[in-house]
């Protein structure tokens, strides 16, 4: 924001105007401190996630301070979009995905942008062709097994249905959660029409529903339960920091959906230039090799260097497709099912 110019007193003596005036010529220079607002999901900001990484870097990069705001899980952030509109103090949206962009494209609060280097970005990664939102890193979904509360895995999506997996996997809210309307999007991928008497198959072996990622997967490391879907690279986390392969993606033969998470510029943005700054940024090297420590995700630049720990993440054989029209409404009717039937 600028500030008002100070304007002097008319009655100032000549010689105090003149030393005002050498005074302002001295401070012509300093700048108000450049900033940018970048509303995003709670994992985003967390101490061990991009944002701490991402900040110091951009500012010294730019010299732009980054400000970076938590609106709860995925789900939530669009809902904070959707409920601020015009209003909203970001300059930046980033954490939509695939399954939530048509959603926030179609309001037109977004403005195109394509960012230098955006060439680099695959084709099958891009969500949006006028670049409204840009992809910056993606994952597979899979289901992740502790190997030491369950003798055997599920080989299956169907296989999560048995009877001896009854109350051991943790589920995510797909109305508020990213990750949970993506496993709503892959078993409608693998279910069609009939995912919903899969849901109700699929409620004896729900332990309990969580709000967010962070909560999900907290729960499951702390052995609540011995099976959560989460990303097929959250086993590189464990053998990142823990040396451990205790927690292992599943390889289910049907193939699996995959999650694109992107950021757009508003079009009310307030610091534009800078906006545009930090897309450029995002998909630069620098920006690009920070996120698979941080984010758990692969970056979408191929030539980033990713670490060792990724030999313990899974690749899917299969990337299933699917058409997010109606996924959000979906989700009201996937939460209802799990509560319909306690």
């Amino acid at each position: 924001m600028r500030r008002a110019p100070i304007r002097q007193p008319y009655c100032l003596r000549t010689a105090i105007l003149l030393f005002s005036c050498l005074a302002g010529l001295a401070s012509c220079d300093k700048r108000e401190e450049p900033e940018l607002v970048i509303h995003t999901y709670d994992s985003f900001v967390a101490e061990w996630g991009a944002a701490p990484k991402l900040a110091p870097l951009f500012e010294q990069a730019t010299g732009v301070k980054a400000k970076f705001v938590s609106k709860g899980d995925g789900g939530q952030l669009l809902s904070a979009l959707l409920f601020e509109g015009r209003d909203s103090e970001a300059d930046i949206v980033l954490g939509l995905d695939n399954f939530l962009a048509p959603k926030a494209i179609a309001t037109g609060l977004f403005r195109a942008y394509k960012p230098s280097g955006y060439e680099a970005v695959p084709a099958e990664l891009r969500l949006d062709p006028a670049a409204r939102l840009v992809s910056f890193d993606y994952g597979h979904f899979s289901i992740i097994w502790d190997s030491e509360k369950l003798p055997s895995p599920p080989a299956s999506l169907e296989d999560l249905t048995n009877p001896e997996f009854k109350k051991k996997i943790i589920l995510l809210d797909p109305r508020s959660s990213t990750p949970g309307l993506g496993f709503l999007a892959w078993t409608k991928a693998v279910y069609g029409m009939a995912w919903k008497d899969y849901w109700r198959r699929l409620r004896p072996s729900l332990l309990v529903l969580a709000p967010g990622w962070d909560q999900c997967y907290g729960l499951f490391t702390s052995g609540e339960a011995p099976l959560v879907p989460s990303y097929a690279t959250s086993p590189a986390y464990h053998a990142e920091y823990e040396n451990s392969r205790r927690y292992k993606a599943l390889d289910f033969p049907e193939g699996a959906v995959r999650q694109i998470e992107a950021a757009g510029i508003l079009a009310g943005a307030k610091h534009p230039a800078n906006a545009e700054k930090f897309m450029d940024f995002l998909i630069s090297e620098v920006a690009q090799r920070e996120l698979p420590l941080t984010q758990w995700m692969y970056p979408v630049l191929a030539a980033a260097v990713l670490p060792a720990s990724y030999e313990a993440a899974l690749r899917p054989a299969t990337t299933l497709e699917i058409d997010p029209a109606g996924l959000i409404d979906d989700a009201l009717e996937a939460a209802q099912i799990l509560a319909d039937a306690r």
